[in-house]
């Protein structure tokens, strides 16, 4: 991984948050082991040992990555489910094998990214490539450990850059096994190399550190923005961010033809992950013609969910990822109940480990309209449903918040589904499913959801490179 070695006087507990027993200890990357870090890693592209290897080297190093994360597929899962309180079938059906899947997909992007060539007179010849940043940081959420470190490893690496993951103080237990998988393939050590710590130093210390020229962060809207200055009073490092949302469901008159097929789809956009995703299908906007029968089905599926063990392969609902957390979702639900909502929510069952951090799938209705829970990103089980006439309240009430990452519309009706697409405020807007895309298409937020750059697809190779112009003449 990397042949720095972190101080050894502070460290972090990872715990359980199914259980609050430790996992493990992992150092904290002070400022003065990240500036080792990052001066490593500039030797390293300087040398070219990795950043001026043939496109299709790199592409045979990262193919031979994704073959070892396929034989580490089970203890991948394990790391994250145990580290993050994801249930292991989420782990196991989703994250793994999507982590896999984009490290494939950008080492096979790595010989197909093309210049140009400018329309120039005769005595003239302009060229326009790209070439990686150098030296690239990125900072993970707790959300999806592995899954996020692969959507911003994969263009990186493969367009030749050294790159510092900093993973989530609650979730580094997959990031380092990647590492150490990497180096297995073939990686250059050090080329990859895992900062453990936290945000207020490690992270920091990457956000403003001069030889990083490119960091890529998946979080909170206010630590994005921490960011941003920190960027601005170092280097003006190139910046991507990716961070909260609350994404509406948009349910027209005729939603209820999709049968249960829509139910499947709006429990999984509210409650994956608990809750605790980024495009969340938070807030159920319903056309008040099938409001009672939504809600009445809506409630009913999510009062259906297994909630238990996150190692149990039954399990749909897991522990939040902190006491805290748990904390802070459970009194949102009171307040809003407290001003009027109706609370639609099932009891714990008998059994879970008492220190775990275990909400309930919890729907609130009848929301007074000034209620923070309509607007505030709650990252938790809790979606809110509210009802309206016209696609123009729709609309209105979909754009009503800071937000902007995603969101998805049912409709069988071809028209009003491409009207609401063009006139919500969202990065990512599915019809008739809950879906971010797939690997072949951006990803990235509108508003307070995104700055500075995309995941996924062939445009995320843009904030791991940088362009270059040179103009030749003829003689």
């Amino acid at each position: 991984m990397t042949l720095i070695q972190p101080a050894e006087r502070s460290a972090l507990r990872v715990v359980n948050p199914a259980t609050g027993e430790l996992n493990t200890t992992v150092p904290v990357f002070e400022p003065e082991q990240v500036a080792a870090a990052t001066m490593r890693a500039e030797q390293l592209f300087t040398s070219g040992i990795w950043s001026r290897r043939p496109p299709r080297e790199r592409a045979a190093v990262l193919l031979r990555l994704a073959e070892l994360m396929e034989r580490d597929a089970e203890l991948l899962a394990r790391l994250d489910c145990e580290d993050g309180g994801k249930p292991i079938t989420e782990c196991r059906s989703g994250d793994v094998p999507g982590a896999i899947e984009a490290i494939r997909w950008f080492a096979e992007a790595a010989d197909k990214l093309f210049g140009r060539i400018a329309p120039t007179g005769p005595d003239h010849l302009g060229l326009v490539w790209r070439e990686p940043v150098g030296v690239a940081a990125a900072i993970l959420p707790w959300n999806y450990p592995l899954a996020m470190a692969a959507w911003k490893a994969g263009p990186a690496l493969a367009a030749g850059n050294s790159l510092l993951i900093k993973p989530a103080e609650a979730t580094p237990r997959s990031a380092l096994h990647l590492a150490r998988l990497a180096v297995e393939a073939g990686l250059p050590e050090g080329v990859l190399t895992v900062v453990t710590g936290t945000g207020s130093v490690t992270g920091a210390a990457l956000a403003r550190d001069p030889r990083v020229g490119a960091l890529s962060f998946t979080g909170s809207t206010a630590v994005g923005r921490r960011i941003l200055i920190d960027a601005a009073e170092s280097n003006f490092k190139r910046v991507s961010l990716e961070m909260g949302g609350k994404s509406p469901q948009v349910l027209m008159p005729d939603a209820l033809g999709f049968g249960d097929e829509l139910i499947a789809n709006m429990i999984e956009a509210a409650f994956l992950t608990m809750g605790q995703n980024c495009t969340a299908g938070s807030r159920v906007l319903v056309h008040r013609d099938i409001a009672d029968q939504v809600l009445s089905r809506f409630v009913a599926a999510a009062g259906a969910l297994k909630i238990g063990d996150p190692a149990d392969p039954a399990t749909r609902i897991g522990p939040l990822i902190s006491r805290a957390a748990r904390d802070r979702v459970v009194t949102a639900v009171e307040a809003a109940g407290s001003a009027g909502a109706r609370v639609h929510s099932a009891e714990l069952p008998d059994g879970l480990h008492p220190h775990g951090a275990y909400v309930p799938p919890t729907v609130l209705s009848d929301v007074p309209d000034d209620s923070a829970v309509l607007t505030e990103e709650l990252f938790g089980p809790v979606a809110t449903l509210q009802t309206f006439t016209t696609e123009a309240e729709a609309i209105d009430l979909a754009n009503g918040t800071a937000y902007g990452l995603a969101a998805c519309v049912w409709t069988r009706d071809l028209d009003a589904a491409l009207r609401l697409a063009r006139g919500i405020q969202a990065g990512v807007v599915s019809v008739n499913a809950y879906s971010e895309g797939d690997i072949t298409t951006p990803f990235s937020g509108w508003k307070q959801s995104g700055f500075g750059g995309s995941e996924k697809s062939t445009t995320a190779f843009d904030q791991w490179t940088r362009e270059k112009t040179v103009w030749i003449r003829s003689r």
